[in-house]
């Protein structure tokens, strides 16, 4: 990420603002022919009076704004059996409500020991996570000492910037200790992916401000009220950062009203702009006809059996959808936003036209728990099955990563398009178990034509998922195991006494512990 210059602050102008004017005003009927140079002069003498005002409102502003320490523990996920090191992190958050905390879920994922401080003290305060929403990457902290917030004061949630309007960034990002004030500019107001997960799409507010490691979990500050929290950075270019905007925060502290938090509900559709005009003709759609195409629904999301492929979506809750997929009122946000916006069993309603016919659909919003595996997860033990030094685990988004990282990824391109082409999801039941790994043994010296296949069927029967598998083979009577892989007609054939020989040796040499 870029590096942000340090701002030094400026001693305001202590000049008596109405003898100024008086005085300048003298000059003006004297010296007609300096006039626009002695206006210019008026122009820059005022702005030190409006600076002052605000240095004095975001001093009283730092009072809410915390620096978080975090020391944090990962499981690995291409050796679930391990633990990584111990590792120290910052970040930043600010005072919401009485003893509460906001910040980000990424600055206090993983956490072991959290502890955090206000501007100027001296002590340090262990901080506790009472929610954390990875899905739109918030949390909600307590610090349980009374006394840390002690003169401390709440910030109040705004609205959404307008564009080209300024924010004050707040934080402690890296290159000192002490709290920093950034200004920037809202360029950009979109659905945008957020990178804690992965996959999670909300509304983002683009700044051209570095937003640095350890800003992340500071506000946006416009006019003394909160309209972001920071967050995100682009890396293919300079001072580009990203704000959660207050509908989101908004959205995640009405989830959590009832102590739980649920999380964001899923639509379930893909869709395709409808610019082509091969397209419109062929589904018979009017040019005077705004809206997109469905092109995929999935199983157990919120419009599975309401919405089918080929539905040419025009509206939504009455808002008309535009053919690039963004809500013609805005022409800037997605139309997903609205279903961002609702919570499970909340009405959706769809106005639409499907063979040439138009008809309107209501169904409620559902969250669609299959969308798991495909976040990255935080805080979490991956389950496994070690066979004869045989690996075998889910597909996720988090033993991908760990796996590509590894370079050990000959043969698997299968495993990554049913991964990114979601085929687990269109069924909405079974998960992919895949043979990632091996640990060395002589048992195992054949198995390397197997290695980042997709598990289709174990002695005949169709695997469902991780757990079913190890229910097949503790169930098996028989002596030859057989597992069968996606694409390949020749099954893994193991000899179970030999294998469960070899896992004892195995676990010990590699010094695996538990009944995994």
């Amino acid at each position: 990420m870029p590096v942000i210059n340090e701002k030094k602050a400026t001693d305001p102008n202590k000049m008596d603002s109405k003898k100024l004017m008086q005085k300048q005003k003298k000059r003006l009927t004297t010296l007609i022919p300096f006039a626009s140079t002695i206006l210019f002069f008026l122009i820059l003498l005022s702005l030190p009076i409006s600076a002052q005002d605000n240095s004095q409102s975001i001093d009283e502003l730092k009072k809410s704004v915390v620096q978080i320490r975090v020391f944090s523990q990962t499981k690995d996920p291409f050796s679930p059996w391990m633990s990584s090191g111990i590792s120290a992190s910052t970040g930043s958050g600010f005072i919401i409500s009485k003893n509460r905390i906001l910040t980000n879920a990424h600055v206090v994922s993983n956490a072991k020991f959290i502890e955090a401080q206000r501007y100027n003290q001296t002590e340090w305060y262990e901080l506790k996570v009472l929610y954390i929403a990875h899905d739109c990457d918030l949390a909600i902290l307590e610090v349980p000492d009374e006394s840390f917030y002690k003169n401390s004061i709440q910030l109040e949630l705004g609205g959404l910037p307008e564009l080209a309007s300024p924010v004050d960034i707040l934080g402690y990002p890296i290159g000192g200790s002490k709290i920093s004030v950034s200004r920037g500019i809202v360029s950009r107001i979109e659905q945008s992916s957020y990178a804690h997960t992965g996959i999670d799409s909300h509304l983002v507010v683009q700044v051209d401000a570095a937003i640095n490691p350890g800003n992340s979990g500071g506000p946006a500050l416009q006019n003394g009220k909160v309209v972001g929290v920071a967050f995100q950075a682009s890396t293919k270019g300079e001072n580009i950062g990203y704000i959660i905007p207050t509908n989101v925060i908004q959205h995640f502290l009405k989830d959590i009203e009832d102590g739980i938090y649920h999380g964001y509900v899923e639509l379930g559709i893909q869709t395709q702009n409808s610019f082509s005009e091969s397209h419109r003709k062929f589904y018979g759609i009017p040019q005077s006809e705004e809206g997109v195409f469905v092109t995929r629904v999935f199983k157990q999301g919120s419009a599975d059996g309401y919405l089918f492929p080929g539905d040419y979506l025009t509206a939504i809750d009455g808002r008309n959808i535009g053919r690039n997929g963004n809500l013609i009122e805005t022409n800037s946000i997605d139309f997903l936003e609205v279903i961002d916006n609702k919570f499970a069993g909340e009405e959706i309603q769809f106005d639409l036209i499907r063979q040439k016919k138009k008809i309107q659909v209501r169904f409620p919003a559902k969250k669609m728990p299959q969308m798991e595996n495909q976040r990255s997860s935080y805080g979490k033990e991956y389950d496994y099955f070690l066979l004869g030094g045989l690996v075998f685990q889910t597909v996720t988004r988090d033993l991908l990563e760990a796996w590509s990282k590894n370079g050990q990824t000959q043969g698997g391109s299968l495993l990554v398009y049913r991964f990114y082409d979601a085929s687990p999801l269109n069924d909405g039941e079974n998960e992919d178990v895949v043979l990632y790994r091996k640990l060395p043994h002589p048992i195992n010296s054949h198995s390397d034509f197997y290695m980042n296949m997709v598990v289709e069927s174990f002695n005949g029967t169709k695997v469902k998922n991780l757990n079913h598998l190890k229910d097949l083979y503790q169930n098996s009577k028989e002596k030859t195991m057989k597992i069968q892989f996606y694409g390949i007609q020749v099954p893994l054939l193991l000899d179970r006494e030999e294998m469960e020989k070899g896992n004892i040796e195995i676990k010990r040499t590699y010094h695996i512990t538990g009944n995994k």
